[in-house]
């Protein structure tokens, strides 16, 4: 896969389902792991704000510009959607990225809080 850049923007169009537009495969045809992160009360926060926490989503990602296939922050719904390769660990090591850089940002499903308790 080639080296490239994340592009970020902000569009006020109606944005594509994710089925539409999310990989389920990548370019060699395995399947690729997904991961949803709800960032609280997005939407209601100042522009520049916004911008920033994408910034910072950006920069979170940048150094897994060669395994992320595809990333979306949905405004209306406070989320961020990752599709990346299938590979050992990296979904615990994205969302650490994603979360040392958007610490309101939570994993959906995460459930090791309360396996860390046993």
């Amino acid at each position: 896969m080639k080296d490239k850049d994340i592009t970020l923007s902000l569009s006020i169009e109606p944005a594509e389902p994710l089925w539409k537009v999310a990989p389920t495969r990548d370019a060699d045809g395995n399947r690729v792991s997904d991961l949803l992160m709800i960032i609280p009360k997005l939407k209601s926060k100042p522009k520049h704000y916004i911008q920033n926490t994408l910034s910072e989503i950006e920069i979170a990602l940048k150094q897994f510009k060669h395994l992320v296939l595809f990333a979306n922050v949905d405004l209306k719904l406070n989320t961020l959607w990752v599709s990346f390769k299938t590979q050992p660990g990296l979904f615990a090591e994205i969302t650490a990225s994603l979360k040392l850089h958007v610490p309101e940002a939570v994993v959906v499903g995460d459930m090791s809080h309360r396996l860390n308790k046993y």
